[in-house]
């Protein structure tokens, strides 16, 4: 199975399955939070008084975290396609402003959204959408003028080095670890192909322009992932002022 004919519907099932043990295997990655704090710190929320901001993709809420830790006042939107990942976010302790709703990206017009958000926050899973350029506009057209998406995602497409680390740890750790804790290699075996068939950095970041927002800022992360996974920043921009 490739990540190019995996069926949409295979993938929010497949975290399903591995919802139980999937914070144990994140917790098992070196830095993992560390960078989720990372991206939404390069957001500049402040405190996040006021804002609203969209977790999309939140899984089983530590995203979520991430964004509370670094804008504790803002109300906070988690949103998942996974049933099972969004239980596991859900049994957690979280403040008055965090909520949770059980919806896919291409469901968000449907949801109770309550557009437009400040920020719209992404890890790990626009490499995972069908059709992502449609996605992306629909999300631009969720922010406010001056909003940001701040993507968190793998892209190693324009190094063989990259690739090479991401093949080796995937599986040497990822993979065997994975089918223990979940018991099914698969959604492990689609991970590493999902990352190598995505985007470049370059590429994605084209792809951001494309699709409208402008400015487009990328950094990468710290420590093993560095050049592995990256965090876009890009702009709703503010509409011109006519004179």
């Amino acid at each position: 199975m490739t990540a190019a004919k995996v069926p949409r519907a295979w993938v929010p099932g497949a975290f399903d399955a591995a919802a139980r043990g999937y914070d144990l295997l994140v917790g098992a990655n070196p830095g993992y939070h560390r960078h989720l704090r990372m991206s939404a710190l390069r957001a500049r929320t402040g405190p996040g008084s006021g804002l609203r901001i969209l977790d999309l993709g939140c899984g089983t809420g530590a995203s979520t975290a991430a964004l509370l830790a670094v804008a504790p006042a803002a109300q906070i939107v988690g949103v998942d396609a996974s049933a099972g990942m969004l239980a596991r976010a859900r049994a957690k302790t979280w403040p008055d402003n965090v909520r949770f709703v059980h919806a896919s990206a291409g469901q968000l017009a449907e949801a109770d959204m309550d557009a437009p958000f400040d920020v719209i926050f992404a890890a790990y899973l626009v490499r995972n959408l069908d059709d992502p350029d449609r996605a992306l506009r629909r999300l631009r057209g969720m922010l406010r003028p001056g909003g940001q998406l701040v993507v968190h995602e793998y892209s190693v497409r324009d190094s063989w080095w990259h690739r090479l680390v991401w093949t080796v740890v995937c599986w040497s750790v990822i993979v065997p670890l994975g089918t223990v804790v979940a018991r099914d290699p698969r959604l492990f075996v689609y991970l590493w192909r999902s990352v190598l068939s995505f985007d470049g950095v370059q590429t994605f970041r084209n792809r951001l322009f494309g699709c409208g927002f402008d400015p487009v800022d990328v950094s990468p992360v710290t420590g093993w992932q560095r050049g592995i996974v990256h965090t876009f920043v890009a702009c709703q921009p503010q509409p011109e002022v006519t004179r």
